[in-house]
């Protein structure tokens, strides 16, 4: 991975999806010398984005090919997906009519809503698109590739440290995430007392956390966040702001656990606020053969958690 410090006068590309972290993304390359050419996706994008872009565009969800020529214009050969696309819109009545293809679009996303050859799960369907930006010259990176340090660390990152019940939680969710992980299906789920309460999959993670809030009102909740065993890190990676955590507290949550090195944190310091102000413990683990650990000494967990956590 390049050193983000590299980018004096680079434009930088970003296609920016729904809320916070393509703004965060779009000042962070600012920050370290770059320069950006945003592209915001149609219905998607905060308008806040744009008084951050030395070039801005507008662009349908399906407009591969107007993407790829408005960031060849702009000098792009490096860009970066950042933000949410709702993929529940391309499953809507007439979505093609309101996102409809051009000829690059059309060919790209054939074989997954056309002919059926492919599925449509989330990493085939950016792993089409990136390719076919790859393909045309401008190469697809994780956004962290320009802002490492919007990584989350490990070990207890805001509130107090868990308790042991907690812990066991956390060591239960985790198995049961890389798990959904590995079936390409979501990233997070919630977890009370080792029984699962919900999993995500197309309606994100701050809806599944509300519908699981539904589902237990009495509270308690632990949620567990991590990266698919098999992430791209080119794009999807877990992403969580403050919106997460404010479900979280309205939700009766209580711990918000992340896989460390491999999770965005949005606006790090006003989580941490949120966090302490709603009494949630946010806590990122290290990935280990499918268990969490620390990864840090001294930080209020076990240096390593194993399977006996959870007796």
């Amino acid at each position: 991975m390049e050193r983000a410090g590299g980018l004096e006068g680079e434009v930088i590309g970003i296609l920016a999806g729904w809320g916070r972290y393509p703004v965060v993304v779009a000042e962070a390359i600012r920050r370290h010398g770059g320069r950006t050419a945003i592209l915001a996706i149609r219905d998607h994008a905060d308008a806040a984005l744009e008084p951050l872009a030395d070039s801005h565009g507008t662009v349908g969800l399906a407009e591969i090919g107007g993407a790829i020529d408005f960031f060849r214009r702009a000098g792009v050969r490096r860009a970066t997906m950042a933000g949410k696309i709702h993929k529940t819109k391309l499953f809507a009545r007439r979505a093609w009519l309101h996102h409809l293809p051009d000829w690059r679009g059309l060919v790209t996303f054939w074989p997954h809503f056309v002919s059926r050859r492919r599925d449509n799960r989330d990493d085939s369907l950016l792993s089409a698109i990136a390719a076919a930006f790859d393909a045309r010259g401008v190469r697809m990176c994780p956004a962290t590739e320009f802002a490492p340090e919007l990584l989350a660390g490990p070990g207890v990152l805001a509130g107090r440290p868990l308790s042991a019940g907690e812990l066991a939680d956390v060591v239960f969710g985790w198995g049961l995430a890389k798990e959904l992980g590995r079936h390409d299906i979501g990233q997070t789920v919630v977890v009370r007392r080792r029984a699962p309460l919900a999993l995500e999959a197309i309606e994100g993670t701050d809806e599944c956390i509300r519908r699981a809030g539904r589902l237990c009102p009495s509270g308690g909740l632990v949620v567990v966040k991590v990266a698919k065993p098999q992430q791209d890190l080119r794009f999807d990676m877990p992403t969580i702001g403050v919106g997460t955590l404010e479900s979280l507290r309205a939700s009766g949550g209580r711990v918000l656990a992340v896989e460390a090195g491999r999770t965005i944190l949005v606006d790090a310091p006003a989580m941490a606020a949120t966090a302490t102000a709603g009494g949630i413990t946010l806590v990122g683990f290290c990935d280990a053969a499918g268990l969490p650990e620390t990864g840090l000494a001294g930080t209020g967990l076990p240096e390593t958690v194993g399977s006996g956590a959870a007796a």
